[in-house]
């Protein structure tokens, strides 16, 4: 099979999102009441209406982007009639949307992957004070070149390659004050351009570790099915499917490099060649012929996107 069902990550967040899905469709309706309902929170109001500084909450902004996914996702499925295993060979996500990843290929129950959202966005945000970490864009950088100009600019301090995102764009994250020392070094190895990312936390890091903890108490108690089709781990960059394996590496993937640049090529090796981003934004899609130009990529995130979409398959 030559597709891959993707689903972003922070970022692609903004005031609006599923909006017309829901209004086209009873399907994503019924997704956006579940998790309202496991959320005991009208997190699909804020979606639509905003206010954007509470959408943009770490803790708001992780199960309504998940949301979106799921919802289009059951469209395809319900409305369509397509279910994934018969469109994709993979699924993968960005960050969250490793989880989103997961409960679109069945292996985790809806209401439980928007509470562990919830969770990990609380935990994410309560883990570094507000102001302590951050995190930057280096660009026109490949990996080995920044993770040398973190080593160089730690100096005592925490400051590690957070994405790799391929096509010369990496983030990295840390105390602050090592983060702008990385920006500087990162220069001189030849960088382009680089700069703070409007975040509230430093994700992907070793000071997400109170973070990777309550994710790991978490975890514990939910189930984890194997899923319909094999995840593509952020922390492997490689396949995965054995429930509690899967598990440990969400623990992981808490403090450790999104690998999304070599995701990304394992699942061409893998004879991929289309990934399909499902949800908000067009970021992974945007990156598949930066990462490789032999790829495409496409976003559904809108009716007539699955309109589209499904007419091809």
């Amino acid at each position: 099979m030559s597709r891959a069902f993707v689903f972003p990550g922070q970022g692609s967040q903004a005031v609006g999102m599923g909006a017309d899905l829901a209004g086209a469709f009873a399907t994503a309706r019924d997704v956006f009441q579940e998790i309202d309902e496991a959320l005991k929170q009208n997190l699909s109001k804020l979606m639509k209406e905003g206010p954007e500084a509470d959408l943009v909450l770490t803790e708001n902004a992780q199960p309504a982007l998940m949301a979106v996914s799921l919802a289009v996702v059951r469209v395809v499925e319900k409305d369509g009639g397509k279910p994934l295993d018969s469109l994709v060979s993979h699924v993968a996500g960005h960050s969250l949307g490793e989880y989103s990843a997961l409960a679109a290929a069945g292996a985790l129950q809806l209401p439980d992957t928007a509470r562990l959202l919830k969770l990990r966005g609380q935990s994410m945000q309560k883990a570094v004070p507000v102001g302590v970490g951050a995190m930057a864009a280096l660009l026109g950088v490949e990996l080995e070149p920044a993770q040398e100009a973190c080593k160089e600019a730690a100096q005592g301090q925490v400051v590690a390659v957070a994405n790799d995102n391929g096509g010369g764009q990496i983030v990295v994250s840390g105390h602050k004050e090592a983060v702008e020392r990385a920006i500087e070094v990162a220069k001189a190895k030849g960088c382009k351009r680089g700069m703070l990312l409007p975040v509230s936390a430093p994700f992907h890091c070793p000071l997400m570790q109170p973070a990777a903890d309550a994710m790991q108490a978490a975890l514990e108690k939910v189930p984890l099915a194997t899923p319909r089709v094999p995840l593509v781990a952020n922390v492997l960059a490689a396949e995965i499917t054995e429930p509690s394996m899967i598990k440990q590496r969400l623990v992981e993937q808490v403090t450790g490099m999104v690998r999304w640049r070599e995701s990304v090529q394992y699942m061409k090796s893998h004879d991929v060649e289309t990934l399909v981003e499902c949800g908000a934004g067009k970021v992974l899609s945007g990156l598949v012929r930066r990462i490789d130009r032999e790829m495409t990529g496409l976003a559904l995130n809108t009716p007539a996107d699955i309109e589209a979409f499904l007419k091809t398959v």
